[in-house]
């Protein structure tokens, strides 16, 4: 059995493929780079915007004209939300509601050797290796108990789970065999833990408690935080980006959403403007230079001229190195997408998205020029590029021979406005 796999949006999707795959591949299903050259198809779909769904789609038709004959099995997000839509398409054999790679794999190969010898599959195990990446995924809890206005991600994944600390840490020391980065990932990884007490009872586990267990058991990798609000930078985490010696890298990605405090609260967001501006600004200030990265969403009901300008604002006022801008998209089952009165046009969203995009540009840019003289550890992601600890892609030029996956250290150059570094 040949398996083609197909993954759209986050690093926890990207990470649940790899679940996929080692349940698979421990049936004896072997991994294809092409449909045409596949028995069968996992699309592991997502479902933050209308587009989302929409590239599913049209992946899920492309790979059935490349091969007729293809076994189509959809997961993910979009499948726990869309489930009758996905069934209704004459391309797909199997839905699955969800991430749950023993599904997954059941569509596809039932039977195998290993099923008869094993008590268990695999999928209860943890994941060894996150292929055919040199940075790994490390997946700490799933689902979210916020209920943002504009978010179906909390719908399709459910509540917020914590793994188990002896869990994560036992799969990082498998993962660090083969990666010299792990990134935390997850739907809400600053709620780690809080479902680990019982209620009433102090907070045992949180990420900061879990990440320095991480930094002090597993030595031989460098830790970088996935997503992660700001309100939930505590001051023992900024310690740890701090006093940790780069093993937990400088670079944080952020959601703002927005920078107007009446859009924030229409949005149901908990933070404020001040809020976020202040902790950012905190953050900053401690360390030496800081990869910093956010989501914006412009177009949100009801977000006036004023509305955006802060944003804008507030956005010029803090040292980001990149933007991810998304106008927005109305997800049935939110909130959001019962508020047809104050609709944002698509030419004004449009607008905005490009204001914020190429102000964006312009900060990385400048944060770029600032680190040119300047050392950098990289980890060495293909023969020709790499990436800092705080998010920057450089070409690498040099030893040929440098193994993927390695980590160096070079002075940054610049050259015709990209990043270089020689090894």
């Amino acid at each position: 059995m040949k398996v083609h796999l197909i993954t759209h949006g986050c690093k926890a999707n990207q990470y649940d493929t790899e679940t996929f795959r080692q349940e698979l591949e421990a049936r004896g299903a072997q991994i294809v780079d092409e449909p045409e050259e596949a028995d069968a198809c996992v699309v592991n779909t997502c479902t933050v915007t209308h587009q989302a769904d929409r590239t599913a789609r049209k992946d899920i038709r492309s790979a059935k004209r490349a091969n007729p004959d293809l076994q189509i099995v959809v997961a993910g997000c979009s499948a726990a939300q869309r489930t009758e839509d996905y069934v209704q398409m004459p391309e797909v054999a199997d839905v699955v509601e969800g991430h749950d790679q023993i599904e997954v794999a059941d569509q596809i190969a039932p039977e195998s050797p290993y099923l008869d010898t094993h008590e268990e599959p695999v999928g209860a195990e943890l994941l060894d290796e996150h292929k055919p990446r040199t940075r790994g995924w490390l997946k700490i809890q799933d689902g979210c108990d916020r209920n943002c206005a504009f978010c179906a991600t909390k719908l399709a994944r459910g509540d917020s789970r914590s793994r188990d600390p002896d869990d994560i840490v036992d799969e990082a020391k498998r993962l660090s065999r083969s990666h010299c980065e792990l990134v935390f990932t997850g739907i809400h990884i600053g709620h780690y833990g809080r479902d680990l007490s019982p209620r009433g009872e102090p907070q045992e586990h949180t990420l900061s408690t879990l990440t320095e267990r991480l930094l002090d058991e597993v030595p031989d990798v460098r830790f970088r935080l996935g997503s992660i609000e700001a309100t939930e930078i505590d001051d023992r985490m900024i310690n740890l980006l701090e006093h940790s010696g780069g093993r937990l890298v400088p670079h944080l990605h952020v959601p703002m959403q927005s920078g107007s405090n009446s859009v924030l609260r229409d949005m149901r967001r908990w933070h404020t403007r001040e809020d976020y501006r202040d902790r950012m600004r905190e953050i900053a200030r401690r360390l030496p230079y800081l990869g910093l990265g956010a989501d914006v969403m412009v177009g949100f009901p009801g977000e006036t001229e004023e509305d955006f300008a802060q944003t804008r604002e507030l956005v010029e006022q803090l040292p980001f190195t990149y933007l991810h801008v998304f106008p927005f998209s109305a997800r049935e089952g939110t909130a959001a997408a019962d508020m047809e009165e104050d609709r944002v046009s698509p030419e004004i969203k449009g607008k905005r998205s490009r204001d914020l995009r190429e102000l964006a540009m312009k900060k990385g840019e400048r944060y770029r020029e600032r680190r040119v003289g300047q050392a950098a550890e990289i980890v060495v992601e293909n023969e020709d590029y790499g990436m800092t600890e705080d998010y920057l892609r450089v070409e690498l030029t040099g030893d040929p021979d440098q193994r993927l996956g390695d980590l160096m250290y070079a002075p940054l150059e610049m050259e015709d406005s990209d990043l270089i570094a020689r090894i």
